[in-house]
C-alpha cells in the first residue's frame, strides 16, 4: 500500500484531523504555481500535509511544529518512512514559544483554532517578500456560517473564536486576505 494512503487510513482510524483532498490540492497547487521553496506549518499532526508539500518539488523545504508528543512521534515515523527528513524539519513544542527562525514563502496555520490570531501575529514577520499565510478550518464544518449546527458549549466558544479570527483578517490593513470555500474553509493572506 502506498505510504500516503496508509497515513490517510491511520488518520481516519485514529480520528486525527488532516487536510481534506481539495485543501491539500489547493495548497500544493499554490506551492507549484508560486514557486514556493520554504514552508512553515503550524500543526504537524501526523505529517501528512508536510509530506505532501515537500513532495511537490525536490527543492521544497518544510518546517513544521506539533505540540502533541504522540502525533509528533507518528509524524517523524511517517516522514522517515518516505525518506524526507532532509527536507522536513519537525519541531516538538508550542508554536507560540518554540524558536523557529528563517523566512518562509508560505506559512500554513492549522493548529489550535483558538490561537490563530496569536499564531498569525507571531509569525507574520517570518514571511519572505511576497509570501502568504494560509489558514485552514475557517468554516469549521459549516458551524461558522450556521451556529445552530451545534449545541455544544465548548464548540460554540471555539466557533466564536474562529469568527473573531475571520474578523481580524478582514480588518487587518497590513494584509489583504482572500477567502476560499475549499476543504473546511481557507484563507490566503498576502502582505500589502
Amino acid at each position: 500500500m502506498e505510504p500516503i494512503t496508509s497515513i490517510k487510513r491511520f488518520a481516519k482510524t485514529n480520528a486525527v484531523p488532516i487536510l481534506k483532498d481539495d485543501g491539500i490540492n489547493f495548497i500544493c497547487d499554490y506551492i507549484r504555481e508560486h514557486n514556493v521553496k520554504r514552508v512553515l506549518e503550524i500543526g504537524t499532526a501526523i505529517g501528512y500535509s508536510a509530506i505532501e508539500f515537500a513532495q511537490v518539488a525536490d527543492d521544497v523545504f518544510v518546517s513544521t511544529i506539533e505540540i502533541d508528543l504522540e502525533r509528533y512521534t507518528e509524524a517523524v515515523k511517517n516522514i522517515n518512512k518516505l525518506d524526507l527528513m532532509d527536507r522536513i524539519t519537525v519541531y516538538l513544542g508550542d508554536a507560540l514559544t518554540t524558536d523557529i527562525s528563517g523566512e518562509f514563502d508560505l506559512i500554513f496555520i492549522d493548529a489550535a483554532k483558538a490561537q490563530y490570531i496569536k499564531f498569525f501575529e507571531r509569525f507574520k514577520n517570518s514571511l519572505a517578500p511576497g509570501g502568504v499565510i494560509i489558514s485552514d478550518n475557517l468554516s469549521f464544518h459549516g458551524m461558522v456560517e450556521d451556529l445552530s449546527l451545534t449545541h455544544n458549549y465548548s464548540t460554540i466558544k471555539l466557533v466564536k473564536k474562529i469568527r473573531k479570527y475571520i474578523d481580524f483578517l478582514k480588518a487587518n490593513t497590513e494584509f489583504t486576505t482572500t477567502f476560499y470555500p475549499i476543504g473546511d474553509g481557507m484563507s490566503v493572506s498576502r502582505k500589502n
